[in-house]
């Protein structure tokens, strides 16, 4: 279990959550609360007791217009990070984070930030099964090389660990495998494909789009957000008996490893 309260935390992603339906609400932004923030909505009222993170996906069309406008459109305190606007970052969603606070996730994670909410993008797959399978395959593959082009080489000595991180980051630079990686994820339109995924979840969270369809008001800590048109059929086929609450072995959080609510994160960097 965390090392710290969960509760201030929740409670300071939950104010990014508000302003981010606030912003989709005013410029007409499709997005939705998903995975372990849909169940916490359906089951708790909000979030689950034990959880320390939020979780929204968007349309591809949306995600991309709230990232050209996120420094106009977001408050001075929330910065949208994400690969597109800094080839450091290492992962292919973004996170809204609160620049006043800071976060170091793991030990021996570079990238410093402040607490944030998750950000996934959501895009069209393939209907046919062939075509399916060698779309994932395609982006496991791409997927796979982006974690050892960010890698440290030589993290588990000089021996063959350090062979593929090497040779990847000889074929690839950090921007350009981002950018096949975002090419493999946005083949498929959307708003005209019959089945979509947040590429997070891999070929398991395919869903027609009809269970995600418009925006639905859903009540998340006392407040209204954007959930799923079908939550139960979505949380049916990926948690299956969502209900039932896990036992205390099988509840699964972050334990981050610095965590200050308090200390903007450029400040902490300034000490390291």
């Amino acid at each position: 279990m965390a090392s710290y309260e969960i509760r201030p935390l929740q409670l300071k992603i939950l104010e990014t959550l508000k302003i981010l339906h606030r912003v989709c609400q005013e410029h007409g932004l499709r997005y939705y609360i998903t995975a372990g923030t849909m169940l916490g909505a359906l089951r708790h009222g909000g979030f689950i007791p034990w959880d320390d993170d939020l979780d929204v996906a968007m349309p591809r069309p949306d995600y991309d217009a709230l990232i050209a406008h996120a420094d106009e459109w977001l408050p001075a305190n929330l910065e949208l990070i994400c690969a597109e606007r800094d080839v450091n970052y290492p992962f292919p969603f973004a996170k809204i984070q609160n620049a006043s606070t800071t976060l170091i996730e793991r030990k021996h994670i570079s990238y410093l930030g402040g607490v944030y909410i998750d950000l996934f993008p959501l895009d069209g797959v393939p209907a046919g099964k062939v075509a399916r399978w060698l779309h994932f395959a395609h982006y496991k593959y791409l997927q796979r090389m982006v974690y050892f082009v960010y890698r440290d080489p030589y993290k588990h000595g000089h021996g063959m660990s350090s062979w593929l991180p090497l040779l990847a980051q000889k074929l690839y630079g950090r921007e350009s495998i981002q950018r096949k990686l975002r090419n493999a994820m946005t083949r498929y339109d959307f708003d005209s494909s019959d089945y979509v995924v947040d590429h997070d979840d891999g070929a398991k969270g395919v869903l027609p789009r009809s269970i995600i369809g418009e925006p639905v008001p859903v009540m998340f800590e006392g407040t209204e957000v954007n959930g799923f048109a079908d939550p139960h059929q979505y949380l049916s086929r990926k948690y299956g008996d969502y209900m039932t609450v896990p036992d205390v072995p099988h509840q699964r959080q972050h334990n981050f490893y610095y965590m200050n609510l308090e200390e903007p994160y450029r400040e902490f960097k300034g000490l390291l």
